[in-house]
């Protein structure tokens, strides 16, 4: 009996320690892959530039902090009329291209729907069911349908991205009945907790 409650304790302990340091474990080498892919920008620079021609050394966090600066730097440009005025004639080069238009102009419109204050995309949690009536799974609204879908589709559709779990960035593209769908009290922030952590972390009410 005894042994059986020194042997539970210890797993319990053993556990309880697993749940302090995985969190914090990836979570320092998410920021690293992240740091280390920022710090190759320094790369880019002439050797001249770089810190080793100059310090002799690698001054770790340089290349991140330039990319940061450079990124801050093109926004401060481009929201002025001249940079605005460049960057239309950049668009434009770009998409004469033949490869590197269908390419960039796909990015370009997926990148200025998720982060433009005024879109919609990935702004609201929904629940849906998915794969079949009768089993629920959550959801993002990503928009309504457009072009020829919207001549085969019931008319008032949504459309959806039903991710996957435990990894969210891989999932499916849907078009569902706006009727079909329900619309949550819950920030897409709380979503994605619920469902990386397939469905053991509840968000609060």
């Amino acid at each position: 009996m005894r042994k059986t409650f020194v042997s539970g304790a210890l797993r319990k302990h053993f556990i309880t320690g697993l749940l302090i340091w995985i969190p914090l474990i990836i979570t320092i080498w998410v920021l690293k892959v992240i740091f280390d892919a920022l710090d190759q920008s320094l790369l880019l620079l002439p050797a001249s530039f770089q810190t080793e021609s100059w310090l002799g050394v690698h001054v770790p966090g340089l290349g991140a902090v330039l990319t940061l600066v450079v990124v801050f730097l093109t926004g401060v440009f481009a929201t002025n009329f001249f940079g605005a005025q460049l960057v239309s004639l950049w668009h434009e080069v770009l998409h004469r291209i033949p490869v590197v238009n269908s390419i960039y102009s796909s990015v370009k419109q997926i990148s200025d729907t998720l982060f433009s204050s005024s879109g919609q995309a990935f702004r609201k949690a929904l629940l849906v069911q998915w794969p079949h009536a009768g089993m629920w799974t959550l959801a993002f609204h990503t928009g309504t349908p457009g072009g020829d879908v919207v001549s085969h589709v019931p008319p008032d559709c949504v459309s959806v991205y039903v991710p996957t779990t435990p990894n969210p960035t891989g999932g499916y593209f849907v078009i569902v009945r706006r009727a079909d769908v329900i619309e949550l009290d819950m920030s897409v922030d709380q979503a994605l907790k619920y469902i990386i952590s397939m469905g053991v972390v509840p968000p609060a009410k």
